[in-house]
């Protein structure tokens, strides 16, 4: 099994090499070739890398190149986690938004349309040659705005599948909290990226979110950085991310108030870049953990392994953060079964449809009716059984108008953001701008496009 890395010149890669070492029994990877134009970098992380693989015993070889075709040949699956214009691109995308009052954040608002757009037209251009040399592999994409760049993917027919480590996190986060092991804990994970709710947390299928909030809804809540009494009114855990909205002109302020995220992610890069270039480290050091992207390994490890036909058995689908077992009837990829009844009701009394056949992991996938006030080719995160054939999201309970709105105004938002992203031009930049619930006034929307296409101009090839 041979896997790419586009991007794996990243300071995050020693946690993707740890996750596919200590994970060889899921994903026997027999060549692992990171791909990255920093040649500098690339040697300092590949050599890490090999160590990191021999400390762990793990047999497979290793090599990175600067030349994506070459990288790309005979290629399974290819894991793109990249990021156009690097940090630098980052802190403007999380500081120019603010001048006008609006969050700066780069993966929403202002900040993530400008990573959209300097992104998507990079990520298809990778696409259509990993169709060139490796047609059959599938495609990981971590690159954020997941979402956006997932629905680019798809909808220009190449096999992708988008992960979060949101998913994960909040399970690992859950199991710890509740005691128990965490392939014990299912998610009912519902949203767009970065905009999701966990309705339900069930150990050993019985839902027990309302004791999770009784006994530990203070930590849950300081977690997210959200009011508690918030958590208790909704009933639900909302995503982090999900401060940018119910808390935005707070979070306004607070950023005003501090360093950049990425100035910060800079500053770490350079710690983590000194220890990589010590030959005598052979583990991934534990300030990586301050660089985010928490259990990715796991989740990309589980995804990769289930579109490549090897499945999440004998207790391992507990690595995806999701809902461990399989499906029971099988259906074509990227679509919902709709024949047959489960074994129960679900807590609310409500049945729901047999699940596809696959391994049940949350990603991002078309939605195909699964959320039916939505287009079949918006790009939703859901639990979804995944095999070789793709991802097939799992029906889902209706979603409330209070969560439905909001995902229904910012997937018209990331259409619209798409549309702009492949074809250029101010007027659809600023049509996007205007479309989201962060941004949705004239004024804003102008002067934000114009900041947009100033900061961005090496960037995009129409401005």
């Amino acid at each position: 099994m041979k896997l790419a890395v586009v991007g794996g010149g990243s300071t995050y890669t020693p946690e993707l090499i740890d996750g596919f070492a200590r994970l060889r029994d899921v994903l026997p990877v027999a060549e692992l070739v990171l791909i990255d134009p920093a040649a500098d970098r690339l040697e300092l992380i590949g050599a890490l890398a090999r160590r990191i693989f021999a400390r762990q015993d793990h047999p497979g070889r290793i090599t990175w190149t600067d030349d994506l075709d070459a990288g790309l040949d005979g290629a399974d699956a290819v894991l793109l986690q990249l990021r156009v214009g690097g940090q630098a691109a980052r802190n403007q995308d999380e500081t120019w938004p603010l001048e006008c009052g609006c969050v700066g954040q780069e993966t929403t608002g202002a900040g993530g349309l400008a990573k959209a757009l300097r992104t998507v037209p990079v990520v298809l251009d990778i696409a259509e040659r990993v169709r060139r040399r490796c047609p059959d592999a599938w495609i990981v994409d971590f690159t954020n705005p997941v979402g956006i760049v997932t629905r680019a993917l798809l909808s220009h027919g190449h096999k992708a599948v988008g992960l979060c480590n949101v998913a994960i996190g909040f399970q690992r986060k859950f199991a710890t909290l509740l005691g128990v092991a965490p392939e014990r804990v299912e998610l009912e994970h519902v949203g767009l990226n970065h905009l999701t709710w966990e309705r339900a947390v069930r150990v050993d299928g019985t839902d027990v979110l309302p004791q999770l909030l009784a006994a530990h809804g203070d930590a849950v809540a300081a977690d997210i950085r959200m009011p508690r009494p918030l958590l208790d009114q909704l009933g639900v855990v909302p995503s982090y991310y999900l401060r940018y909205f119910y808390q935005h002109d707070a979070v306004v302020e607070e950023l005003r108030t501090k360093p950049s995220r990425a100035a910060e992610v800079a500053a770490l890069e350079r710690q983590l870049l000194d220890l990589y270039a010590d030959p005598t480290l052979d583990e991934k050091p534990e300030l990586l953990g301050r660089r985010g992207g928490a259990f990715y390994s796991e989740a990309a490890v589980a995804l990769t392994s289930s579109l490549l036909g090897g499945g999440n058995l004998n207790g391992t689908a507990g690595v995806t953060g999701v809902t461990a077992g399989r499906g029971d009837a099988a259906d074509g990829p990227n679509s919902v079964s709709q024949s047959g009844r489960s074994d129960g009701e679900d807590p609310h009394g409500e049945e729901l449809p047999v699940r596809a056949a696959g391994d049940v992991q949350i990603v991002n996938t078309l939605n195909n009716g699964t959320l039916p006030f939505l287009p079949d080719d918006a790009v939703i995160e859901v639990p979804a059984a995944v095999s070789a054939r793709g991802a097939s999201p799992l029906p889902l309970r209706p979603l409330a108008p209070l969560f439905a709105g909001l995902v229904a105004n910012v997937t018209a938002y990331e259409h619209l953001a798409l549309d702009a992203a492949l074809k250029g031009g101010r007027d659809r930049v600023f049509s996007a701008l205007l479309a989201h619930p962060l941004i949705g006034q004239i004024d804003y929307a102008n002067q934000l496009t114009d900041q947009l296409i100033a900061h961005n101009r090496e960037h995009l090839t129409w401005a």
